[in-house]
């Protein structure tokens, strides 16, 4: 048990389905033999979250305000309470600027828990965005955040289902803007990144494979010349490096090549050009019974000086209340913190 890592988890957006999944996540028994979990939150949103979830006659729990008071022990989830909820004023399913700026708090206290190694990895559930921006906290995500409070200048986002891994170039501004973010120095930072986010994985000799931005990859200039002028440089000097990089690979086929196996990891160029192929094999809808079978996928945060990992997927408002949402993509970012704080050890 000393040897387990503490894994701190913030409770989300308190109107979501956040503390929801993660009474469920935490409602298992193997987790507690491969971590010590806590959760960042408030008490009572807990509370009513283990009755939603018909967990409260298996599950209690215990309040604490600091890490050296959790008990780590499976029936009990421990608490690092917040108080930064009104239970009278808090309307599951609804944007709020209280649960915005509850949301934003657990975020920046599991961040100093970290900085100050009190834990040894983070796993964030989803906060809205509207919310924390109407509570005054204009950040775009949780990136942002992460980066702002550890002093981070070169980071990017990576999410994973199974085998296919993608990091992005840019990530939460327009399209237009992204074209314009295509640059050499920027991709060799992020094809750097990849490189070294798998090794942290335990994979020695990582296969990365670059996207294109353009169709067909620019087709040798026809559609675009980006390709030619910022991205091949970019490839060329990480294999200088001696870093596994290949392409540019037109982007309709770089997914499927690695999710067969031929890469590693992506590195996609735009937001959407990344995470439509990871929610299309990790989001699985059964049209028959009319329900998600799978949310499925991580979100973590390369380049800090911390381990963040992040379900990849939003505080879903429409589910909030009725103890149905999936706790897997919460499960699997756990997972993948622990394995980046066991291998962080290693080394």
């Amino acid at each position: 048990m000393a040897s387990m890592k503490i894994i701190g988890i913030t409770m989300g957006d308190p109107a979501s389905i956040g503390p929801e999944i993660t009474a469920k996540a935490l409602s298992d028994p193997s987790v507690y033999e491969r971590c010590k979990p806590l959760v960042v939150g408030d008490v009572p949103v807990m509370e009513e979250a283990l009755k939603i979830t018909g967990l409260s006659g298996k599950l209690k729990i215990h309040t604490i305000g600091d890490v050296s008071e959790a008990l780590f022990e499976y029936g009990t989830i421990d608490v690092y309470h917040m108080g930064m909820v009104d239970m009278d004023k808090l309307q599951r399913g609804k944007v709020s600027a209280m649960a915005g700026n509850a949301a934003f708090q657990y975020v920046k206290k599991v961040i100093g828990l970290a900085m100050d190694h009190k834990i040894d990895a983070t796993v964030t559930n989803a906060l809205n965005k509207e919310a924390m921006n109407l509570a005054g906290h204009h950040y775009s995500g949780h990136t942002e955040i992460y980066a702002d409070y550890t002093g981070t200048r070169k980071y990017t986002m990576m999410l994973a289902h199974e085998n296919l891994r993608v990091v992005h170039v840019s990530t939460h501004v327009s399209l237009r803007e992204a074209c314009d973010r295509v640059k050499k120095d920027r991709i060799l930072e992020v094809i750097r990144i990849a490189h070294q986010a798998c090794r942290r994985l335990g994979i020695s000799q990582p296969k990365i494979g670059v996207a294109g931005l353009n169709p067909h990859s620019g087709e040798n200039g026809m559609f675009g010349r980006e390709e030619i002028e910022e991205i091949t440089p970019a490839i060329q000097a990480a294999r200088d490096e001696g870093i596994q990089a290949d392409g540019p690979v037109p982007p309709d086929t770089v997914f499927s090549k690695a999710r067969g196996g031929w890469y590693d990891i992506v590195v996609a160029m735009y937001h959407d050009q990344g995470h439509i192929p990871l929610k299309v094999v990790g989001f699985v809808y059964n049209q028959e019974e009319q329900k998600w079978d799978a949310v499925a996928g991580v979100n973590i945060t390369l380049g800090l000086p911390i381990i963040r990992a992040s379900v990849d997927h939003g505080t879903a408002f429409d589910q909030a209340g009725t103890g149905l949402a999936s706790e897997l993509s919460l499960t699997n970012a756990m997972d993948y913190a622990i394995r980046m704080a066991e291998t962080e050890e290693m080394e």
